[in-house]
């Protein structure tokens, strides 16, 4: 017996900012939104193949590094490009000590990190 990954669940400040964000980035729409928490998924057909992004609201600010992030990999657009777009909605570049390596790390508009890669291989093992 396995399980399946169907949701990634975000604490954040600003919910609807949030999910506007990564709809953008993803080419998701918004599924629920009750106000303190939005859900996004990928629009029909691809519904449930994809997993949701949930974002609620909690008082609380980041504070430090993600342990778990999210890896981009561009469908349509090499790597310069997809970063210059994803820069254009918000994001902005960040150092977590990544030095010289293949992928971008970048931070969504709450400070949330996150990778864009070249292509698969080039997966990190760490941001």
């Amino acid at each position: 017996m396995t399980s399946r990954f169907t949701d990634l669940a975000v604490d954040c400040a600003d919910p609807r900012r949030l999910a506007r964000f990564w709809c953008a980035v993803l080419g998701y729409e918004i599924q629920e939104d009750d106000g303190g928490v939005v859900t996004i998924g990928a629009p029909a057909p691809h519904g449930g193949a994809a997993p949701t992004l949930t974002f609620a609201h909690v008082p609380e600010p980041k504070t430090l590094k993600n342990r778990l992030h999210v890896d981009l990999t561009p469908t349509d657009a090499d790597q310069a490009h997809e970063v210059r777009r994803l820069l254009d909605l918000g994001a902005r570049p960040v150092d977590v000590g990544q030095g010289d390596a293949s992928w971008v790390v970048l931070a969504d508009p709450e400070g949330n990190e996150f990778c864009v890669l070249g292509g698969r291989r080039d997966a990190p093992t760490a941001p």
